[in-house]
């Protein structure tokens, strides 16, 4: 080859090199733009966590804050969707309240993203999906489907052991990513803990007085379909599981384990003066070990043939192709039914608190619960469709 061809060869690779490098640049910043909220008609204003916690402004810790103010003073009602930010149906249960709820008594902060560096990137190895849409009222709109713990950008590296602040509790030292391992957080830590630090910052400054975290797991992890409260919780949260029981909802009710730190549940009850606080878990199979591969229908579809036969061969905590209370059977878990079970469990849990605490009570209508969004559906409507018409 004479020096001609080899030159016209090197341009052409570089050129090419060029080519792809602007392509994953372009990608990486856009996956920096995380999709927000409509306002809702009850939201008066949009913060960021940094208005109670400086430490984390102009880092990609910090979060919009969504405040929807009620007509009367009454309590303080936090929601934290995208604590793990493949965890679909947190963040868009986070995203139906905030562009539904007429709050009528109290104030209710919305996080949409609690992590919200952890929905910047994905999990490539883990075959993820990158976004899905939806078409909703206003027409077509792009959702990102983020990774469980926070971008290595925004905090590396990892340590070999994960040592949780105060408790001195030991885990993997992936887990220091872990939003829901860092609470209480501390102001001079990682990004997390300081992310973890300023919610514990807006519970304490704003006197919350019930609190809730919505998560999504695998189908064969025994705490699925599940609440878990603080011990201080549990008068309420035991009222509030009978009534979504006799709503016909399964549910379970898990007490803070005491020996298990860095958790929601755990901490806010230790740390602060809330009333209650509440962990929910419902079942996705994007989030297990036995899935195929995870597809946009799997996620929000809630189908998977790998799981119909782990169901078969009993080794799942949660009924697969038939829901208790569903007059149809063969519909996986979709997106309405898990975003349904987010919203009534909030509904019961937090009327459940109004009875306990009508000194401070926070009262709201307009939110679609578990009828409106899954048992009312046609099965044509499930894997996105019924809960997109109730998006602006």
């Amino acid at each position: 080859m004479d020096k001609s061809k080899k030159m016209i060869s090197a341009v052409v690779c570089l050129a090419l090199s060029v080519a792809v490098m602007a392509a994953s640049a372009s990608s990486f910043l856009a996956a920096r733009n995380v999709p927000l909220p409509e306002r809702g008609p009850s939201v008066t204003e949009v913060k960021m966590l940094s208005d109670w916690f400086e430490g984390v402004k102009g880092t990609n810790a910090d979060t919009p804050v969504y405040v929807l103010q009620g007509k009367k003073e009454g309590g303080k009602m936090l929601i934290l969707g995208g604590t793990h930010a493949n965890e679909v149906s947190g963040y868009m249960s986070a995203f139906t309240f905030i562009e539904n709820a007429v709050v009528e008594e109290g104030t209710v902060y919305v996080l949409p993203y609690a992590n919200h560096s952890a929905m910047t990137h994905n999990d490539p190895g883990e075959g993820n999906i990158q976004y899905f849409t939806l078409t909703t009222k206003s027409g077509e709109r792009t959702f990102r489907y983020g990774s469980r713990a926070t971008n290595p950008v925004d905090q590396w590296p990892d340590p070999d052991v994960y040592v949780h602040y105060p408790s001195g509790q030991q885990l993997s030292g992936s887990e220091t990513r872990n939003i829901n391992r860092s609470y209480p957080g501390r102001p001079d830590g990682n990004a997390t803990e300081k992310e973890a630090y300023g919610i514990m910052e807006l519970i304490r400054s704003e006197g919350v007085n019930i609190g809730f975290d919505l998560h999504e797991a695998s189908p064969e992890y025994p705490v699925i379909d599940a609440t878990v409260a603080h011990q201080s919780s549990m008068d309420v949260a035991s009222v509030g599981c009978m009534n979504l029981l006799m709503e016909g909802m399964q549910m379970s009710l898990e007490q803070s384990p005491t020996n298990f730190h860095g958790l929601t549940h755990r901490e806010w009850g230790d740390n602060s003066d809330i009333n209650v606080a509440i962990l929910m878990e419902t079942a996705n199979a994007s989030q297990g070990r036995l899935r195929g591969a995870t597809t946009i229908a799997q996620v929000l579809g809630g189908k998977d043939k790998c799981y119909d036969l782990s169901e078969k061969l009993g080794m799942l905590y949660v009924p697969w192709n038939q829901i208790t209370g569903a007059p149809f059977s063969g519909v996986g878990h979709p997106i309405e039914e898990r975003c349904g079970r987010h919203l009534e469990g909030i509904k019961q849990y937090s009327e459940a608190y109004n009875e306990a605490h009508p000194e401070a009570p926070v009262t709201y209508t307009g939110v679609p619960g578990y009828s409106e969004l899954f048992l009312e559906a046609d099965p044509s409507e499930l894997g996105g469709a019924r809960l997109a018409s109730f998006l602006l």
